[in-house]
Parts: structure tokens; sequence; C-alpha cells
């Protein structure tokens, strides 16, 4: 009796991991930093699956928390976007994992000042020079945290230079405190919403986010100008190698850039970083017909 169970528990364990196995095939994980959530799950990935009939599974956070992540075993992945090219190399060579073996810079899109058109700032941010507003009393602001996020570490160094330009040199202690400020920093992927929902008066975003939402915004003077740079790879110890090519070469396609531009992301001649030599080569032609 028990030779029974256990043969038809071997059996039907078998079939189970044939099926997670055909389900893992036909699912493409995508780790993507967080600027980049309505652009990844309300077009692209719906028309990815379209187009391939495979599975699009994303996951949002901060660049470095996500890489953190993948280095730490706590996370896989299929494609990683990040929003610095400088992130990959946490996850490049030895010593890191070797998640990370090459990358492809792709688009930007500049930092810029986000306001709730309804907060009682709004007029200000119309009228007066961005950092004037963000020195008022009882302003809001949110921003991410540098350590996890390439935005948060870009609006430090856009506060810095800013104090230069308008010799305040106080700027950054009067508008940010602490650059782990707990009543300023928080995670990328609630900032858009804790904007909109009134619980920030301003913030800094990339202007894809304010652009794809319609969130009035600042742009800094160009002598201040700090933009994400976005790189996406295919991750080395990928579960879905062949469907992780796929969706890079989808998101380099005509498609793809028309999908982007949709959403205010300025589409570069993509640039490889890493090993160029380790570029699959089913990505080779994408990349050489994106040029």
């Amino acid at each position: 009796m028990f030779r029974k169970f256990f043969v038809g528990f071997v059996v039907l364990a078998g079939v189970a991991a044939a099926q997670n196995s055909l389900a893992d095939e036909g699912t493409v994980k995508v780790l993507y930093a967080g600027s980049l959530v309505n652009l990844m799950e309300r077009d692209v990935g719906p028309a990815f699956e379209k187009q391939t009939g495979l599975h699009f599974e994303g996951y949002a956070a901060g660049s470095k928390k996500i890489a953190n992540e993948i280095k730490s075993k706590l996370r896989q992945g299929d494609v990683f976007v990040s929003a610095s090219p400088k992130v990959n190399d946490l996850l490049m060579g030895a010593a890191n994992g070797n998640h990370v073996t090459w990358y492809l810079t792709f688009a930007k899109s500049p930092l810029v000042i986000g306001y709730n058109p309804q907060s009682r700032f709004a007029q200000d941010f119309r009228t007066k020079r961005w950092d004037q507003v963000l020195q008022e009393s009882g302003i809001r602001i949110g921003r991410t945290d540098p350590k996890l996020d390439p935005k948060g570490a870009f609006t430090l160094d856009l506060m810095t230079k800013a104090a230069t330009l308008y010799a305040e040199p106080d700027l950054v202690e009067k508008t940010l405190g602490a650059p782990e400020n707990p009543a300023q920093v928080l995670p990328e992927e609630t900032l858009v919403g804790r904007l909109q929902s009134g619980e920030l008066d301003a913030g800094f975003f990339y202007s894809t986010e304010t652009s794809d939402l319609k969130i009035p915004a600042v742009q800094p003077a160009a002598e201040l100008k700090a933009q994400a740079n976005y790189t996406l790879t295919v991750l080395s110890d990928a579960p879905n190698a062949a469907g992780a090519a796929r969706f890079v070469d989808f998101l380099l396609s005509p498609q793809g850039h028309a999908l982007l531009e949709a959403h205010g992301v300025d589409v570069v001649k993509p640039t490889v970083g890493g090993n160029a030599q380790a570029v699959p080569a089913a990505l080779k032609t994408a990349l050489d017909s994106s040029q």
C-alpha cells in the first residue's frame, strides 16, 4: 500500500515539476527600475505578450535595491533594467556573483521637480525659482534613498550643484536635511502615488514619470542636468534566457521604441558596457538594426 502511494506521489511530483518547467519557459521575469512601472505594466508587458505569446512578469524597485537582492540571491529574474550603468558594476565579476557580464544603455530621462497641482505651493512653482519654493515653510518633499536608487543619488548631486550655482551654501540642508532624512526618503515605487494623493507637495522624478502621468514639473537649469541612463541585460543565471533575449529584442524594436517615447523616455543609440563579446548572438542582429 505504501509503495503504491509512494510511486503515485513521485509520478505526481514529476508531472508538477514538468508543468512548472513549462510555465517557467513561458514566463519572462523582468526586474526593472521603479520609475518605469507605468511603461512596463501598462504597455510594454501587454504588447510583448501579444507579440510573442510569452508571459511578462515584472518587479519594480530602486535599481540598487534590485541589484542587492539579486546579489544576495533574494530575487531571481531573467532581465534587469537599471536607471544607471554604474549599478551593473555591483553584479559584475566573480566577487559579485557574475550575474551581469554585459549591458546595453538604450534610453535616458532627465531629473525634474514634479509638484501636485492642488498643493498650496503650486502657484509658487509657476512663478518662483524652484529651489526657493523648496525652502518654504511647511512644504512636503519626497525623494528616494540615495543608497538604494540612482534617482536618490542624482537628487543629492543636483542640489549640491544648485547650492554652488545659486550661491546658497546651506541649500542642501535647508531643502533635504540629512541624506537619508526619513521625513522625505520613500520607496521609489510609492513616490508618485504619494504625490498624486496629496501626501507630498513636490518630489524629484524622472521626466518619464511626470510626462506619463501629466504631473506638472520644473526643469532645472542646464548646468544642473542629471538624468537616468537606462540599461538592460539578460542576467547570466536567467531561468529563461531565450525568453529574456526576446524581451530585449522587443524593447529595441521600432514598436518598443515607440512605447518608450510615448511614455516620455528618450531613446538613444544603444551602447554596450561590460564584455561586448558576451552579448548573445541572437541579440547582436537586433542591436545592429537599432544603430
